[in-house]
């Protein structure tokens, strides 16, 4: 009889271990993903910071399928600055069974909104280019930011201008007042990174002992257009200006398609942030005097590894350097026209 008990003992442990095997078999092959499904929400698609982004990051897809076979859906959802559409947009992802999400937030203070439904869904979190506090990164177990750093990218812009008033202050005090006329153009109302490159730019150029003097400051969205009417409208009130600093480049191309239009002759020193491609001819032709890049390439190359890692693995990818287990920045670079 305990012979019979052992040999059933015995049998049901290799039952057991067989279907044990089993179900570990079927849970590998269910992570084997026949395709990646990545959703990607932009606060405006019309940026053209943005979307170089999303267009490398989509360039890597192709490659990535190329060579493994696995296809990657990227699905792009514009928000159009409209903070109800892009919530709305988020709800109906949520249904949809993606594997990631790449959040560009039109108002970053929703972000602990998103935070708290993607988590409820187990879907991993990218924002990106708008960052978010610290406390609503922190606040979900698999959420990351990647974008440049604004202070970085500030201090980078105006050494540029501090390092030209050392060599040759005669190029920016072109009336030789002893004073160094400046405007700001300013990205979004209450957007970090506006905040952050207006405040260090400023102290940055001032603390080099360059002696500026602010004409007019306004908001322009970040937007070419918007840059443009407003240099025309302070070239107009004929203000005395011999340095335009800009958020980003977009801005500074408006302030350059002001001059031009108005026939301006003035050498006036044009900065802008980001390195888009139409800023960085500019800084070639000499219209404008300076950018700093961002890298835009590196951005969408590093949401595109880390999002299909996080797909496949749940975890970054090994290739990324994290700053403090959440953070990718980009690399910062400065150009200057010759």
């Amino acid at each position: 009889m305990k012979k019979k008990k052992t040999y059933l003992i015995c049998i049901a442990a290799i039952l057991l271990a067989l279907l044990s095997g089993k179900i570990i078999w079927d849970n590998y092959h269910e992570t084997e993903k026949e395709a990646i499904k990545v959703a990607v929400f932009a606060y405006k698609k019309s940026d053209v910071f943005i979307s170089d982004i999303i267009g490398n990051m989509e360039k890597m897809a192709y490659t990535y399928e190329k060579e493994t076979g696995v296809p990657v859906q990227i699905d792009v959802l514009d928000a159009k600055e409209n903070q109800n559409d892009q919530d709305r947009q988020l709800d109906k992802c949520l249904q949809l069974d993606y594997d990631v999400f790449c959040v560009n937030l039109v108002d970053r203070t929703t972000a602990s909104v998103v935070v708290d439904k993607t988590e409820a869904e187990g879907i991993p979190l990218i924002f990106f280019n708008r960052e978010p506090v610290e406390q609503d990164i922190k606040k979900g177990k698999n959420v990351y930011y990647i974008g440049a750093d604004a202070k970085g990218s500030a201090v980078l812009q105006g050494k540029m201008i501090a390092d030209l008033y050392v060599k040759s202050p005669e190029e920016l005090d072109l009336d030789k007042d002893g004073e160094v006329e400046y405007v700001m153009m300013e990205g979004q109302m209450g957007h970090q990174d506006a905040i952050i490159r207006t405040e260090w730019s400023i102290k940055t150029i001032r603390s080099a002992g360059v002696p500026l003097k602010a004409v007019e400051s306004g908001v322009a969205n970040f937007d070419r257009s918007q840059g443009a009417a407003l240099m025309e409208q302070w070239l107009q009130k004929g203000n005395d200006i011999e340095l335009v600093i800009c958020n980003n480049d977009e801005m500074a191309l408006g302030a350059v398609d002001a001059i031009e239009k108005m026939g301006i002759k003035k050498d006036i020193k044009i900065v802008g942030i980001d390195g888009i491609a139409d800023g960085i001819q500019a800084v070639k032709e000499g219209k404008m005097y300076g950018t700093v890049i961002c890298n835009s390439k590196q951005q969408g190359e590093s949401m595109f590894t880390l999002a299909v890692s996080l797909a496949l693995t749940g975890e970054p990818d090994k290739s990324l350097k994290l700053t403090n287990e959440r953070y990718i920045r980009a690399e910062l670079d400065g150009l200057l026209s010759q």
